[in-house]
């Protein structure tokens, strides 16, 4: 009886935590993620270094391709962006390019991928350089906003 207890015990925990709208999303053995939903990061800082997410050299590191999640953890982290002032924004992957050193990758290797970015009343199309297979802390790059 007791251990009868026990596995419903269990299964109403499990069932309670998976449940609530907000998960962690682990994206690497090191670093996870928040999902505020399936289609976004949560995302609470912005950068103040010019290059991220602009340059090949430093890509916004998103993870997620050990997971077979690579591609959707991308849509998530710009999911979670806006324009400057709060505007939409729209995006599309331009393709892979820029080859970096990555455990994670193949033979230590893996390939960035570029998106290009744009909102409403933008001046130009942005491009954001992610990585899918290796990890770290989420910002949105200089000159966006951050959905709340």
């Amino acid at each position: 009886m007791k251990k009868i207890v026990l596995l419903i015990l269990v299964c109403i925990a499990t069932i309670a935590c998976s449940s609530s709208k907000s998960a962690i999303k682990k994206t690497s053995k090191n670093q996870a993620q928040i999902l505020v939903n399936e289609y976004m990061f949560l995302v609470t800082e912005i950068s103040t270094d010019d290059s991220y997410g602009y340059s090949p050299k430093n890509a916004v590191e998103v993870g997620g391709v050990s997971e077979n999640e690579g591609p959707m953890n991308e849509r998530r982290y710009l999911n979670a962006l806006t324009g400057p002032n709060g505007e939409t924004v729209s995006y599309y992957r331009a393709g892979s390019c820029c080859p970096v050193k990555s455990e994670n990758g193949i033979m230590g290797h893996a390939m960035l991928d570029n998106y290009r970015v744009t909102w409403e009343g933008s001046k130009d199309t942005v491009s954001i350089y992610i990585n899918m297979y290796d990890s770290s802390k989420l910002k949105a790059p200089k000159g966006f906003g951050l959905r709340k």
